[in-house]
């Protein structure tokens, strides 16, 4: 490209507009008038007075050794500063305009996605470019953003029709558990599915958590134990491990409140196999007589055939230190096993699972709608727990299939 020559009179101008202006730099001067940096230096060394004024210097006062600001430097100076103001304020409007639009849009939370879809609305009112510095995001990750939108939307359809199907999955009508969190949700989608079409636990629970699908929580708990009279006592002979070798080797148990919505309640008494967790017994009452947790052993009996060896855990309720349940624990061969007194822990496996049925149970509400419905409910429940409610500690299967696993586990191995 051809050199551009340059008047003496524009050289002195340009010298004179750089040595007046207060906090000139040689970039800002030489971009203004449109000359290259390194010119704008020789000319000051070559013309220049040798000093810059760093303040504001009213017309006719000296800017160097015998030299006073001339007519055309300050009005080029006045100029360009004229030019400066405007530029500003055009972009101090444009930030204006753009965060009162963005006051409205960010009202549901400022996250970085939103930022981009932000840029993405406004792109044609205001530059992008612009845009993008006052949402302090990338360019170049808003344009990468833009280029994934398309695998966006095709993610967004595929997690709707995972949502429709954990919807299905916990429909009572259609044999679901609405009580189902993302584990077991997770573990009926990939039932039977080949490695190439399972779906990972994580995307299950952030599909659910979406969409509104996560499982029920339980409200509030109650206890129901009533101290011992007796003074009778019993040594704690599993130690908070709540684990067996084998079926019908140990057991716990308890008793909770289910809450009828005319002010009474029922009560059901537990027998739980620790190795499968398996609700091996259980008998449901209107009181809390040692009566109902004899039934409760009784039924566990019958389920197995023998309880013969057995032991079973309990807290320190004074049906659970009665004489007459000791002495059906006697002529089942069941040995008697307490944790200490006032610690839930010693029993935990049985509260929590008090509180796994409630909470399923009740979806919810404070009450059960009357006698008749709890104990369907209860009724129903009890056995879907058993054979098709999939338990975290038997590897996400029913406590029925755990058992005829590890059954055939040790056929084979015989």
């Amino acid at each position: 490209m051809a050199r551009k020559n340059y008047t003496e009179e524009f050289r002195r101008q340009a010298v004179d507009l750089y040595e007046s202006t207060p906090g000139a730099t040689f970039q800002a001067i030489a971009a203004d008038l449109g000359i290259a940096r390194g010119t704008l230096q020789n000319w000051v060394r070559a013309l220049g007075a040798g000093t810059t004024v760093t303040r504001a210097t009213p017309p006719s006062v000296a800017i160097g050794p015998g030299r006073s600001e001339s007519q055309a430097a300050r009005i080029a100076r006045l100029e360009a500063e004229l030019a400066a103001e405007r530029v500003e304020k055009k972009k101090l409007e444009t930030e204006r305009d753009i965060l009162r639009s963005a006051a409205k849009y960010f009202g549901r939370g400022d996250e970085l996605v939103n930022r981009f879809q932000f840029v993405a609305d406004h792109a044609h009112a205001f530059e992008v470019k612009r845009l993008c510095q006052v949402m302090q995001v990338a360019r170049s990750s808003y344009y990468a953003w833009g280029a994934a939108a398309e695998a966006r939307r095709a993610r967004a359809a595929a997690d709707a029709e995972l949502a429709d199907r954990i919807r299905a999955l916990q429909d009572p009508k259609q044999g679901g558990d609405r009580a189902y969190g993302a584990p077991r949700i997770t573990g009926d989608l990939n039932e039977g599915v080949s490695a190439d079409g399972r779906v990972n636990h994580k995307r299950v629970a952030r599909v659910m958590r979406e969409h509104g699908l996560a499982g029920i929580r339980l409200r509030r708990r109650v206890r129901t134990t009533v101290p011992a009279q007796s003074g009778r006592k019993f040594p704690d002979l599993l130690g908070r491990d709540f684990t067996a070798p084998a079926p019908n080797c140990r057991y716990v148990g308890d008793i909770t409140h289910l809450p009828l919505a005319d002010g009474r309640n029922l009560y059901l008494a537990t027998v739980i196999d620790l190795h499968s967790r398996k609700l091996t017994g259980w008998a449901m009452a209107d009181h809390m007589r040692t009566e109902l947790v004899e039934d409760a052993l009784t039924a566990a009996a019958r389920e197995r055939g023998t309880l013969a060896g057995a032991i079973f855990h309990s807290d320190h309720g004074s049906v659970y230190t009665s004489r007459a349940y000791a002495a059906l624990c006697q002529r089942l061969k069941v040995t008697q096993s307490m944790g200490a007194i006032g610690s839930s822990a010693d029993n935990a496996l049985a509260e929590s699972f008090n509180a796994t049925l409630k909470r399923e149970t009740l979806a919810g509400a404070t009450a059960f709608a009357d006698e008749l419905t709890t104990r369907r409910t209860v009724f129903r429940w009890a056995h879907r727990y058993n054979t098709r409610r999939r338990h975290s500690a038997c590897g996400n299967i029913s406590p029925n299939a755990y058992e005829t696993h590890h059954a055939a586990t040790l056929t084979a191995a015989a």
